[in-house]
């Protein structure tokens, strides 16, 4: 029998490696060598957590780790970005990724660059895709979605660059791939899905059949849970079992349920669960928390009651896109010296990356419009933009939806987590000491 302190010892690591796991669900010996090795120490004991505590499926094998999560629904994911700018993958450049992965995982080990570039028009060709003529844009997005496999290791550069892409001359690289691990990249129920609508649904479906496992995952993958988030039968079951809950959270992941009115949130007073780093450094990052100072000195999210004993629960305050804009040309004014200067001269693009992130943080959200509203912004796409298709950001409820916010959206809330974020009379800020997201690196769930 081990004793017992060994015992205490080997539950403060497995801890550790769910921690990590969760921040980094594609964990490669080659990126984090200590990392793996303790995940692959536990490998049985973090298998059995997962599934039972979580319903999610982990592979260890020998030179990686893939936690395999299911969905939380619609529009709960966070979108990839590219590595070098933070730019937001757009549809052509997911369509890159997608082809890329179909072939390496039936590739070589080691490929030229213009093999595996010819590998992936023929993959758009049995898929019907029209890639168009690779100009330079086209070689943007493929070169953004190499790279993420490079950040991956499902690519390694062993000699030259995918860079030379960009390249007017024929330069060449030579790529080594890892088909093992391009095989676990895709989480989703690829044999059970005949058409591409089909995987999309399926894979973001939450586990209705399980309230108990919704919840949970949703406050591990989640910065707040409202209750508005929260289906009926799960918020029943939240309320039945929070206390209870508490004990299991602190047990198996060495973390506290904060218990609100408004909802629950995981806390911890080290940031190891995270991977993005909120409060934290780069333009965005410091004009989100300024705004959201600056919102605080005049408007705060109140409670009104609690649904439980009949009442209304205002989860927050509406606040215009324009009063958004105003705070941040100010802000932009003032810290133009400091900030990325592609930033201080747009702030509709700095408006729409700050509000991205505060949406990724359930800090804010964007409010479904009224239908003259919506009737009124279609119209004026439909001039402007003839082949561009607008979609409703509102969710099945019609309350407050999740999406990633659109430029043109005109209304935001700010969320109740956000009263956290008010500055002190003493100057300091009363942070949430840990927050998560809903989807680690955007999409290797």
């Amino acid at each position: 029998m081990k004793p017992l302190a060994d015992d205490r010892a080997a539950k403060v690591e497995i801890r550790e490696a769910m921690r990590l796991l969760l921040r980094t669900p594609l964990l490669t010996a080659r990126r984090d060598p200590e990392g793996f090795a303790l995940v692959r120490r536990y490998a049985d004991e973090l298998k059995s957590e997962f599934h039972q505590f979580l319903g999610y499926r982990l592979v260890v094998e020998g030179r990686f780790a893939r936690l395999h999560k299911p969905g939380l629904g619609p529009d709960c994911g966070r979108r990839l970005t590219r590595a070098t700018t933070g730019t937001v993958f757009s549809p052509r450049t997911y369509t890159y990724l997608v082809l890329a992965l179909a072939a390496t995982v039936t590739a070589p080990e080691q490929m030229l660059l213009s093999e595996l570039v010819a590998e992936i028009r023929l993959a758009a060709a049995d898929a019907a895709i029209d890639l168009g003529d690779p100009d330079g844009a086209q070689k943007r997005h493929l070169t953004a979605a190499l790279r993420t496999l490079i950040e991956w290791d499902v690519l390694t550069e062993t000699e030259g660059s995918v860079d030379a892409l960009l390249a007017d001359d024929e330069r060449e690289a030579l790529l080594t791939i890892d088909t093992d691990l391009a095989r676990r990249i895709v989480s989703g129920p690829l044999g059970a899905s005949r058409t591409p609508e089909e995987f999309l649904r399926a894979a973001e479906r939450p586990d209705r059949d399980s309230p108990r496992l919704a919840v949970r995952r949703r406050i591990v993958e989640t910065p707040v849970v409202y209750l508005d988030d929260l289906d009926e039968t799960e918020r029943a079951w939240l309320r039945r079992n929070q206390r209870r809950e508490q004990l299991n959270f602190h047990e198996i992941l060495g973390a506290d349920l904060e218990i609100r009115a408004e909802g629950v949130a995981l806390v911890r007073d080290q940031d190891d669960f995270s991977d993005i780093d909120f409060p934290g450094t780069g333009t965005v990052a410091q004009a989100a928390l300024l705004l959201v100072e600056r919102l605080l000195e005049t408007e705060r999210p109140e409670q009104a009651g609690h649904p439980a004993t009949g009442g209304t629960l205002v989860i927050g305050v509406a606040v215009p896109t324009e009063r958004l804009d105003a705070i941040l040309t100010d802000l932009a004014a003032e810290y133009a010296s400091a900030w990325a200067k592609s930033y201080v001269t747009d702030v509709s693009t700095l408006r729409a990356d700050v509000c991205r992130l505060l949406c990724d943080m359930r800090l804010m959200a964007p409010v479904a419009p009224t239908r003259a509203e919506r009737a009124a912004r279609e119209r004026d796409t439909a001039a402007e933009h003839p082949n561009r298709q607008v979609t409703d950001v509102s969710n099945a409820r019609g309350q407050l939806a999740t999406p990633p916010p659109r430029p043109e959206a005109g209304h935001w809330v700010l969320l109740a987590a956000a009263a956290r974020y008010r500055p002190t009379t003493s100057g300091r800020t009363d942070r949430p000491r840990r927050h998560t997201t809903p989807s680690p690196k955007g999409g290797a769930r």
